[in-house]
């Protein structure tokens, strides 16, 4: 099969608001190889773009699978611009606060403003949603405009072409291949040129929903649900978070612990032994029991990390990654998905701008460019945050709570209206790094790639014959 056989971006139906209107002169023939988030939101903006675009899914169908996730400002405005913030709104929760607390007695030693402070500042707001229904929406966002394909598991990749071979033996052809095919990623090796084994961090992660009917049945456990806050609890060796999603009907719980509890898989959908669960937080506060005592069954995810990749582009130039299969992020940050969706964004506009097959490798190398180093320094912060949340209780563990406590005094200070007094760069509580959070929660993947454009556009427009300049 052909790759043209998708959906043409040419359709009346498509919309003109994104990337000025601008769409590609030369459309190519793209496949995005898996349909989780980043490949949905890959194929929808390449669509945008006026690429031709098939998605091809191993799975033989799309599941309800995951559990909660978070859309923080960087995310969220991308979302929004593509149609989807009524969704965001019905859907997704929007925290207050986060408030980060101690494992024994509950108390709250960080403290960092969401809400409409975080609105104020990055201009979108930060939610809190169930995995399957950002899936849901994406889908929903990308399906009119491109070829989904379930059922269609890639076996083999021959970049230089590029085809893909599928395990019916049928060999799909393109102009373009987009690797999305998560940690388990077939690409990947191909770009690496080889086996490229994880190593295990030596965490896992419990993940729980409870409805929230229950939690409200309890005095102790009501205030998770009408305070809206997220919350983590740190401890020796694991830390727990807690927030809801979906309206407030349900509450997310992922607890991390020493993967030598309960050997896990890396796998979203791996069953955990709810009595070695409970087993790993023994001693913890009152509140942390009680809302385990609610947990009917769990899931066990073994975290595993993976090195930066040199690049993320085959060395042909028709093979390019994006999300999970170049940039795997640990869960301390709560910035996969965000990357992923970066990651498209920039994608889409960058290749808005093609008008010729020359350009492919420029445009490529533009998007590493734009991608590359930012992606990085979030899988490193989202590594340094197990650092911080698991000291055992001693002179680290206090050196850390003195200065999130400095942090949240100062945080609070802001909030009744007077001016900071501390500088927060470095303090262990990320969230309260004003730097940081600029950095990570301030990006518009968009503006960059309008402004990346602008200054080094003339340079790829060298690649396009003059007749086809001209014209």
């Amino acid at each position: 099969m052909d790759a043209t056989e998708s959906k043409t971006a040419d359709s009346t139906h498509q919309p003109d608001h994104l990337y000025k209107g601008r769409r590609a002169s030369l459309p190519l023939d793209i496949v995005v190889i898996g349909c989780g988030l980043g490949g949905l939101a890959a194929a929808y903006c390449l669509a945008q773009a006026g690429h031709k675009v098939t998605i091809l899914e191993a799975a033989p169908a799309i599941g309800d699978v995951g559990a909660g996730i978070q859309a923080s400002p960087n995310v969220s405005r991308l979302l929004k611009r593509w149609g989807l913030g009524p969704h965001l709104e019905e859907l997704g929760v929007k925290p207050r606060n986060l408030s980060i607390r101690r494992w024994k007695n509950d108390e709250v030693v960080g403290f960092t403003q969401f809400g409409e402070a975080f609105v104020e500042k990055y201009g979108s707001p930060y939610y809190h949603i169930h995995r399957a229904d950002f899936h849901r929406m994406l889908y929903a966002a990308a399906e009119p405009y491109c070829n989904i394909r379930v059922d269609c598991r890639v076996v083999s990749v021959d970049p230089s072409k590029p085809t893909m071979t599928l395990a019916s033996g049928e060999i799909v052809s393109a102009d373009l291949i987009i690797g999305a095919d998560g940690v388990k990623s077939i690409t990947r090796e191909c770009v690496v040129g080889g086996p490229d084994e994880p190593r295990a961090t030596g965490d896992a992660a419990y993940r729980a929903l409870i409805p929230t009917e229950k939690l409200l049945q309890d005095d102790d456990l009501k205030p998770l649900v009408e305070n809206t806050e997220s919350i983590i609890w740190m401890g020796p060796n694991g830390h727990i978070v807690g927030y809801n999603i979906r309206a407030k009907k349900e509450y997310n719980l992922v607890m991390i612990h020493p993967d030598g509890a309960e050997g896990g898989v890396e796998s979203w959908t791996a069953q955990g032994n709810v009595d070695r669960m409970k087993e790993s937080y023994k001693g913890w506060n009152t509140t942390v029991q009680k809302l385990l005592a609610l947990v009917p069954s769990t899931l066990d995810w073994k975290l595993m990390d993976r090195d930066p990749l040199p690049s993320w582009i085959h060395k042909d130039g028709k093979l390019v990654l994006l999300g999970d299969s170049c940039h795997p992020m640990l869960p301390y940050r709560a910035q996969g998905s965000a990357m992923a969706i970066e990651d498209a964004a920039v994608l889409g506009n960058i290749f808005s701008h093609c008008s010729d097959r020359s350009q492919i490798v420029p445009l490529l190398y533009a998007y590493e460019s734009l991608r590359y180093e930012r992606a990085t320094a979030t899988q490193i912060s989202s590594s340094l945050n197990r650092h911080i949340f698991h000291h055992p209780d001693g002179p680290e563990q206090e050196e850390r709570d003195s200065e999130m406590r400095a942090a949240m005094e100062d945080a609070i200070r802001v909030a009744r209206g007077e001016p900071s007094t501390l500088v927060l760069t470095g303090n262990a509580n990320q969230w309260a790094d004003k730097k940081k959070s600029d950095m990570q929660f301030g990006y518009d993947a968009d503006e960059e790639a309008e402004q990346w454009w602008l200054a080094n556009g003339d340079k790829l427009m060298s690649f396009v014959p003059l007749s086809e300049a001209v014209n």
